[in-house]
């Protein structure tokens, strides 16, 4: 039996119309390559083969072309579509990605770093919301690739976020509810434990300053972010005989449970109860009512986040520490006058 020849460098070069200096870096450094000759040469690889030489090539160099990614969730409504932005922009770049799903759980994410230190991924998207386990532990520190944050900026550390301008998005959130004319406006999603929400308490704080209203405490009620979270805290609301006239929810599940729990109620939504979420996940347009949110660029975060990341892993100083993309208010049916 004959067998075929093995694709060469030179094979690849010639069908691309490119030298072979041009088709190594378009593999090895492909950020430095422009993307219609990039594009080329990544199809002049498959029609003569040659991809199992490239990869073979990348290991000899102990790089990957791979991006690591730690997710909490990935059941998080979020995250599939920030995944396709960074997919789509790794893609362009001749990367992949690997997702670990760390369940919250350290040593699900410190056994992630083994792709890592095996160099079998070159960088880091973090969506934790802070540095990997074991970070600078038995040496962990020097193996750690370039990392970026995604949707949870990491807290005291030097490391570059991408996502939504959670503090605006939140203002421009309130100051709706207040220009529907709602005085008592409760805030749902308190934590100390999660940036985003503080962020977002403090452009509700920032709103209700402007407009020249007094913040109720008891208007303000921790959450985790769940359903649950939203439907205990309407209940909680009725129990301390504090209502307000909207509920401002610091993401769109939890605006859910709030949802959930005043139909149970029998209350006429939005005309007794108006709710506001935040983030415009899937079903903000299904429930009833259909959901008034603030709308995260997703796609967009995952291409500004891989687009940050791989100047970083070409040696670049990234233009900017901090990527902070705007919200945008979406007006359905869950938000009316008051009064």
């Amino acid at each position: 039996m004959q067998h075929q020849k093995l694709a060469t460098i030179e094979d690849v070069a010639a069908l691309a119309g490119v030298s072979i200096a041009t088709v190594s870096r378009a593999i090895n450094e492909p950020t430095k390559v422009a993307d219609e000759t990039r594009r080329k040469v990544t199809e002049a690889i498959a029609r003569t083969g040659y991809t199992t030489n490239a990869m073979a090539r990348s290991l000899r160099m102990r790089r990957s072309n791979m991006i690591l990614i730690l997710a909490p969730d990935v059941g998080d409504p979020n995250f599939s579509n920030i995944l396709v932005g960074l997919e789509t922009e790794a893609s362009k770049r001749g990367y992949g990605v690997l997702i670990g799903n760390t369940q919250n759980d350290p040593a699900r994410e410190t056994d992630y770093l083994r792709f890592i230190s095996s160099n079998q991924a070159d960088g880091l998207i973090l969506f934790t919301g802070h540095l990997p386990y074991g970070f600078g532990q038995d040496g962990t520190e020097g193996r750690l690739p370039p990392m970026v944050a995604v949707n949870e900026p990491v807290p005291n550390a030097d490391v570059p976020y991408v996502g939504v301008d959670n503090f605006e998005g939140a203002r421009i959130a309130t100051e709706h509810l207040i220009s529907q004319g709602h005085r008592r406006i409760a805030f749902v999603g308190r934590s100390g434990a999660r940036e985003v929400n503080r962020l977002r308490e403090e452009g509700y704080r920032k709103a209700l300053a402007g407009a020249g209203i007094s913040i109720d405490p008891r208007l303000i009620i921790d959450g985790d972010g769940t359903t649950e979270s939203g439907r205990a805290a309407a209940e909680l609301m009725f129990v301390r005989d504090a209502l307000p006239t909207a509920f401002f929810c610091v993401n769109d599940a939890t605006a859910l449970g709030v949802i959930i729990s005043l139909n149970a109620r029998h209350y006429d939504l939005p005309r007794q109860f108006s709710i506001m979420g935040f983030d415009d996940i899937s079903f903000s347009s299904f429930v009833t009512p259909s959901l008034t949110t603030m709308k995260q660029p997703r796609h967009r975060i995952g291409e500004a986040a891989m687009e940050l990341l791989l100047e970083l892993l070409a040696g670049e100083k990234p233009h900017e520490q901090q990527i902070l993309l705007r919200a945008e208010l979406i007006v359905r049916n869950s938000v009316t006058r008051f009064g």
